[in-house]
């Protein structure tokens, strides 16, 4: 059976995405840019590799599947998304199928105006959404915040009033930036399965966040939320995994944010039963249909120490290879 490589296991993501793999009957081999990557510790193998705007991204990727007979990549990282959708076809020659979605889904996922262009576009709840340039006065309350790029809230500002707009303003970039209507309302993660533009599942996790992370979720299941997600994903066209995330008022969801590929709560959700990770490769590697048996739980998340020597990190750095020991995150 091939095995499965994970890129970008330092951080969140990629580590979910490791977790959720874990007892899957799948070889998980890991790569990360950085030698001091958790995920590269926890791996029966690790690979250094290069940032995703390095020429030398895609070919140490594709060496390393050779090396390690990989039939899949997860992406684990925003930035890796759009390199490895222009280079999709130099992975399916090798015979390997990275686990991204078409560069227009990437690129319209990416941008916060363009998401909300294409939920109103398809009839679904959007939410009122301008360039900073384009708002010159204030408009509130509302949300400041990277229309390209961002994570976990960084360069985020929520503004009631015309002098926290002034403040927020003085700190973004005004040709990175929208203005977003704020609406407050409970928050959910939802997580969908498509291939060929139909949906095979989705979840719903009420959450709740802390630095701009999921740190307590709440799954709810049937949520009246699954049909909706499950809607817009068919409209999206992502491939595998996707990630909507929303605020409910009054009954409505508005979603302010979708990520084309697993999430930073994709282990959560196998948790509970919805393992996309293992259903996409189940579906890509061995023709087996998407299959889950969701469960309501509540998962609290908390930190755990990964010991490693000294002596394995030089080693990594040293020779950019490391067979592991298997350590779970």
């Amino acid at each position: 059976m091939k095995n499965v490589l994970v890129t970008g296991i330092g951080g969140g993501v990629g580590q979910s995405i490791l977790k959720a793999m874990a007892d899957s009957g799948y070889g998980v081999v890991g790569v990360d840019s950085e030698a001091l990557a958790a995920g590269l510790y926890a791996v029966p193998k690790a690979y250094l590799g290069h940032y995703a705007n390095d020429e030398r991204f895609v070919p140490r990727l594709l060496e390393i599947c050779r090396a390690e007979n990989c039939g899949l990549v997860f992406p684990g990282h925003d930035v890796e998304l759009l390199p490895l959708a222009r280079h999709r076809q130099r992975f399916l020659d090798a015979g390997v199928v990275p686990v991204v979605c078409s560069e227009d889904v990437v690129r319209t996922c990416d941008d916060k105006l363009a998401t909300q262009v294409f939920l109103k576009a398809h009839g679904f709840p959007a939410l009122e959404t301008w360039t900073l340039r384009d708002c010159p006065d204030f408009r509130g309350p509302a949300v400041l915040k990277p229309q390209r790029g961002g994570a976990r809230s960084r360069l985020t500002f929520l503004v009631r009033t015309p002098d926290e707009f002034a403040a927020a303003r003085a700190r973004v970039d005004p040709d990175n930036c929208v203005v977003q209507e704020l609406v407050e309302g409970e928050e959910y993660t939802c997580g969908t399965v498509t291939f060929d533009r139909r949906c095979r599942g989705g979840i719903a996790m009420r959450r709740v966040l802390r630095n701009g992370d999921t740190y307590k979720a709440f799954v709810e299941h049937p949520s009246p939320l699954e049909p909706v997600v499950r809607a817009m994903a068919e409209a999206l066209g992502p491939f595998g995994a996707c990630n909507f995330q929303l605020r409910v008022k009054n009954g409505v969801p508005y979603v302010f944010e979708i990520n084309a590929r697993c999430s930073g709560t994709t282990a959560a959700r196998a948790l509970a039963g919805f393992n996309e990770p293992r259903m996409v490769a189940d579906h890509l590697l061995r023709g087996i249909e998407p299959a889950f048996s969701i469960r309501e739980i509540g998962i609290l998340r908390y930190w755990q120490e990964l010991v490693v020597p000294n002596g394995r990190i030089a080693e990594l750095r040293d020779h950019g290879v490391l067979a592991g020991d298997g350590t779970r995150l």
